[in-house]
């Protein structure tokens, strides 16, 4: 497992994503399948460091594993701010037109559309979401 812990500041997601894009390289991951893996990051991790601490700064954790049994990359985000499960929240209703749609929740839809798996917990005051995609 590959771990990278960084301020979680929306100006260090290109570090972030950097970090991704080396691992999923050395694990033979398709352009496709990046792409889809730097979009569900970049909106988990700009989430991050927009709301978790409420602007008072904190850190993020990004882990990164590769489960061979099943070509799985598993990439996982650990925060310490404010408790939120971003996966309680329901799908927005893709029917109606943008004017019409609530604001927010887009994103997280997204990523659940997009990633194999997405799971949260709340573990000793840490929000832990993970995001899992088969890349080969």
């Amino acid at each position: 497992m590959s771990v990278l812990k960084i301020d979680a500041q929306v100006q260090k997601l290109d570090e972030v994503i950097g970090f991704i894009d080396a691992e999923l390289e050395k694990a033979g991951a398709s352009m496709k399948v990046q792409m889809q893996i730097d979009v569900a990051v970049e909106e988990i991790f700009v989430n991050i460091a927009s709301y978790a601490y409420d602007g008072k700064g904190g850190q993020a954790e990004i882990q990164y594993d590769f489960r061979t049994e099943d070509s799985t990359a598993v990439i996982t985000f650990i925060d310490q701010g404010i408790y939120f499960d971003p996966l309680k929240k329901e799908d927005p209703d893709t029917g109606l037109s943008a004017e019409e749609r609530q604001i927010g929740g887009l994103g997280i839809f997204i990523v659940k559309k997009s990633m194999d798996k997405v799971s949260y917990k709340n573990e000793n005051g840490c929000n832990i979401l993970t995001i899992e995609k088969v890349i080969t």
